[in-house]
């Protein structure tokens, strides 16, 4: 049986390089975005030409019940066995606090943190009835270390790290583990809105130098959904080249 993994918010810097490498591993992979669906639809028919297994879905995460569908969705496609979920859907705003709206709060808390329990909560029943599967959620330095002007993104992804230890704790007994991602400066559109002196500020604040890449983080998620990892569960990992020392 081929592996299968779910990854949310393929179309972004980051989802994409997901997409690509663990198509090229070998899994059948359903991508679902809301946004820039088109580019998704782009990256999936090109990885089918090239003999990979990819599926587009456009899917509104924040919403219970179209995270609900999507899964449904997945699962009768796949014979209703799932081997990876990755939950990468994200959105970031820059605003200080107390110019942040009821409304700001709400979108960030509904994409980056909701969506993450909607979906998760939609796919976790057949990885346990299977007794295995790997989810990997995708947080943010910012969750870690906290960002000035991103209090609610902060907020949001140092969520995502509590709920992963503690879902790693019921999850591990029926033979699924729960890891999450920390990234720090990746370059991808999210940045768009950063100076070119702002970027290089953020260079010269992590060690090794650079900014980091999708591909490192898709790395990572990798190893995290394989065989060698299977003893690891509950972790914050920081794919941040030393940005949070």
């Amino acid at each position: 049986m081929e592996p299968t993994a779910v990854i949310t918010g393929a179309s972004g810097g980051i989802g994409q390089a997901m997409v690509r490498m663990f198509a090229a591993a070998g899994y059948r992979v359903f991508c679902g975005c809301f946004s820039h669906p088109e580019s998704l639809e782009a990256l999936t028919a090109q990885l089918c030409s090239q003999g990979c297994r990819a599926e587009a879905f456009r899917v509104d995460l924040s919403s219970p019940w179209q995270a609900d569908a999507f899964a449904k969705e997945v699962l009768g496609r796949c014979g209703g066995h799932v081997d990876v979920l990755v939950n990468n859907a994200g959105v970031a705003q820059q605003k200080l606090f107390q110019d942040i709206t009821d409304s700001d709060w709400r979108h960030v808390m509904g994409v980056n943190l909701d969506g993450v329990f909607y979906v998760t909560r939609s796919f976790l029943p057949a990885m346990i009835r299977q007794k295995s599967g790997r989810i990997i959620n995708i947080s943010s330095i910012w969750g870690v270390c906290g960002a000035s002007c991103e209090v609610h993104y902060s907020a949001s992804k140092a969520a995502v790290a509590g709920m992963t230890k503690a879902l790693a704790k019921e999850a591990g007994p029926s033979g699924v583990t729960v890891n999450c991602i920390a990234p720090g400066v990746i370059d991808t559109p999210m940045l768009d809105g950063f100076s070119q002196e702002d970027l290089q500020q953020l260079v010269e604040q992590t060690p090794v130098g650079r900014l980091g890449s999708g591909e490192d983080v898709a790395a990572l998620a990798l190893f995290l959904a394989s065989a060698q990892a299977a003893f690891i569960t509950g972790q914050v990992i920081c794919v941040d080249g030393g940005f949070a020392l």
